[in-house]
């Protein structure tokens, strides 16, 4: 990492709860460009702290990605603002769409938005998402749907996002990106993954002609399994996300431990 990207606060000066959370966080963002969902310096992860102050962690404005680590990344409000002393500028505009969502979802600990091509190419699609594959039939009936109001630097439309996001943990920003929340950043990130993927799907799936779709029936009932929601004798897998993350951290490791710093 270059020398002005330095960090000068220490991880181990905050509490074990933010320790963690920052390390937590700066594996999401390395994960991001690993994967290749990344957009240079733009788009945001942030995570809730606790506490009753309403403080974020967030990228440090002008980082790459890949460069990101956990003392490094700078601790804000929900207006965009740095409450914490660091190096690194913040990017207030590019927070409107994660403070609306921390201030209306106590489950929204962590908010993850995208713009790769094959998240831009599907919200630019009437349709939206397709229940084309079993990894896209875990959003069916569980995405929300925003319709673009130009670049997201007005407060008035938070309250839109908000109420377009709903109760899902998943949303198509229109003619945008994609946008994923999350109880812990791995939660967010591993259901990030799989949206992506799904775009990735159907923009493939749609290079070969006449589309094969499941009954809404069978969509549905999918959905609820990979939701967690089926009320049936199905059998059910509750360390799989787990066991998922805990290899992407191993991965991180062997690539670059360097996020922990």
């Amino acid at each position: 990492m270059t020398a002005q990207f330095e960090a000068t606060t220490a991880v181990e000066s905050v509490d074990e709860t933010e320790h963690s959370l920052r390390v937590q966080l700066a594996a999401v963002y390395r994960l991001l460009a690993h994967f290749k969902m990344t957009d240079l310096i733009f788009t945001h992860v942030s995570v809730r702290l606790p506490g009753e102050g309403h403080h974020f962690l967030i990228n440090p404005y002008g980082l790459l990605f890949h460069e990101i680590t956990a003392s490094s990344l700078v601790k804000i409000d929900l207006a965009g603002e740095a409450v914490a002393e660091s190096p690194h500028p913040v990017n207030p505009a590019g927070f409107v769409i994660h403070s609306a969502i921390h201030a209306a979802r106590a489950d929204a600990q962590c908010v993850l938005h995208t713009h790769t091509q094959a998240g831009c190419a599907v919200a630019a699609q009437r349709s939206g998402l397709l229940p084309l594959n079993q990894i896209s039939m875990e959003f069916h009936n569980r995405i929300g749907y925003h319709d673009y109001e130009g670049v997201a630097l007005n407060k008035d439309e938070q309250a839109r996002l908000v109420a377009d996001l709903g109760s899902n943990s998943a949303m198509i920003l229109r003619n945008h990106g994609l946008l994923t929340v999350g109880t812990t950043p791995a939660e967010a990130f591993l259901r990030m993954f799989y949206l992506e993927k799904a775009c990735q799907i159907q923009i493939a799936a749609q290079q070969g002609g006449s589309l094969q779709l499941p009954t809404h029936e069978v969509a549905e009932h999918t959905a609820r399994q990979l939701n967690g929601e089926a009320h049936t004798d199905d059998f059910t897998d509750e360390i799989g996300l787990d066991l998922a993350w805990a290899a992407l951290l191993r991965l991180l490791d062997t690539v670059d431990p360097s996020f922990k710093n």
